[in-house]
């Protein structure tokens, strides 16, 4: 009855802000939906007995994983909407927005949230590739909000090349259709009944369908080398969208992945699954570290990161250690949101976000550089953040496979982390003429000291309902 709430109000928003005239009120009611699947998600985990079926076809359910990443982006999504108060405001005066596109934001935002919502509780895989479509549907159009040609550009990219991908996927999903259906009592892509017979699935048939899916949600989730429409999408974007992104919609492809990954570690095939994680996730970790070198725009570097850490993610699939996987998936959402949150005010302060352009930060944004500096540390997983434990563990799990891929994957960090320390130097050091100071609402600063808040939390305590659940979500999936 709660998860049907969600759904319902989803649709309840949308007619809401349909009919509405004032932006403060879309504004309030998309606050309001987000902050009602925050609230509900967290009740699920913690008082309702998982998993729970709906319809008689069970094509959708929740289990414990999905009500943990609907409740991961639902928070991204509070603290987005929260944001977009003021930050939507400064882009219509500045001439970046246009007001007759206010009403299409809020409904791709509201649209998007309940696609991603749809997407987290698809127990049948095909409805699952349906709504990760949609969300990257929705995504594009966020997107194009504004008023830039650019934009138009880095939201064609991302659909064509995630949507070009994904086509791989259907046919993987057909693979697996065919698999069920000559090893299984009924032919089925619910994921629950795939699950029970894995150990019976043709072998060749699943290792066709796990890397032809592999690809479609791969290029979802920007690994590489599917990862060229990221940076591009992620620069151009809103920054309270390119929190979305980041936080949100690149979990759904890791999600995918984890699904099917889930099957393939039951049979026969899962040390060669397990050994093609681990060539795409090094080889996204390298190429990201790469990419990060000398990087001018702030937006850009910070999107590199994020094919960094799915790299991470994929990698910590690959050795088995899903527990910290999972941990990683939410403090990395949350450094991303405190980043992505501090250039768009750094954006709204310089007009640009690019470094030559950045001078007397800290002087004009104290908050914005703070929210840089602290979002830096954790995203690159400097020790005492929580993506430090994340990070040491996956890759305490790899050392144990291999030295030498250990070796060559801290390589690739420590660029990384030069790229980055590079970056905050220049912008420490950076002097100019001076300029008024943006006035910067409320409703802006508050996600970015909410986001540090919770990663300081993370880094002195671990929650026992964190761990619980965490332990849970391993056990449920068997690996």
């Amino acid at each position: 009855m709660l998860a049907n709430g969600i759904l319902l109000g989803g649709f309840m928003v949308l007619f809401l802000i349909l009919i509405s005239r004032s932006f403060k009120l879309m504004n309030t009611i998309t606050i309001g939906y987000a902050l009602m699947t925050t609230s509900i998600a967290a009740y699920i985990l913690v008082k309702v007995k998982l998993p729970v079926f709906f319809l008689d076809n069970q094509y959708l359910f929740m289990d414990t994983l999905s009500v943990y990443e609907i409740l991961i982006s639902g928070f991204i999504f509070l603290l987005a909407a929260l944001y977009a108060r003021g930050y939507v405001n400064s882009l219509i005066k500045a001439g970046e927005l246009n007001p007759k596109n206010v009403k299409m934001f809020y409904i791709s935002f509201n649209l998007l949230l309940l696609s991603v919502i749809l997407a987290f509780t698809s127990n049948n895989l095909a409805l699952l590739w349906i709504f990760a479509e949609l969300t990257t549907v929705f995504s594009a159009v966020l997107i194009v909000t504004l008023n830039a040609k650019e934009n138009i550009a880095a939201a064609m990219k991302y659909v064509f090349i995630a949507s070009t991908a994904m086509l791989f996927s259907f046919i993987g999903l057909i693979f697996l259709f065919a698999a069920s259906k000559s090893s299984m009592a009924v032919a089925t892509l619910n994921w629950n009944a795939l699950l029970e017979g894995a150990g019976f699935l043709s072998q060749p048939l699943l290792m066709g369908a796990f890397v032809l899916i592999f690809v479609g949600f791969a290029a979802k989730s920007g690994i590489a080398p599917f990862h060229t429409w990221l940076p591009a999408a992620y620069a151009k974007a809103p920054s309270d969208v390119s929190v979305l992104l980041s936080g949100s919609v690149t979990n759904i492809g890791m999600y995918a992945i984890i699904r099917v990954y889930a099957l393939a570690a039951h049979s026969p095939a899962a040390s060669f699954i397990a050994k093609l994680l681990l060539v795409f996730g090094i080889l996204s970790v390298g190429i990201a570290a790469l990419s990060m070198v000398v990087r001018y725009n702030v937006k850009k570097l910070i999107a590199f990161s994020s094919i960094e850490n799915s790299g991470i993610m994929l990698i910590g699939i690959g050795v088995g250690n899903l527990f910290w996987v999972l941990f990683h998936m939410l403090a990395h959402a949350l450094a991303k949101a405190a980043l992505f949150f501090s250039a768009g005010i750094i954006h709204r302060q310089y007009n640009s976000i690019r470094v030559e352009f950045i001078h007397n930060l800290f002087k004009l944004q104290p908050l914005a550089g703070w929210g840089l500096i602290l979002g830096s540390i954790a995203v690159i997983g400097m020790p005492l953040s929580p993506l430090f434990f994340s990070k040491f563990y996956i890759l305490a799990s790899l050392g144990r496979i291999s030295l030498w891929l250990l070796l060559a994957v801290l390589l690739f960090l420590l660029i990384g982390v030069c790229s980055f320390a590079w970056l905050l130097i220049r912008l420490m050091q950076m002097q100019g003429k001076s300029l008024a100071p943006f006035r910067v609402p409320l409703s802006m600063k508050f996600p970015i000291i909410i986001a540090l808040l919770v990663l300081f939390i993370l880094t002195i305590y671990f929650p026992a309902l964190l761990t619980t659940t965490l332990q849970t979500i391993t056990q449920q999936l068997g690996v």
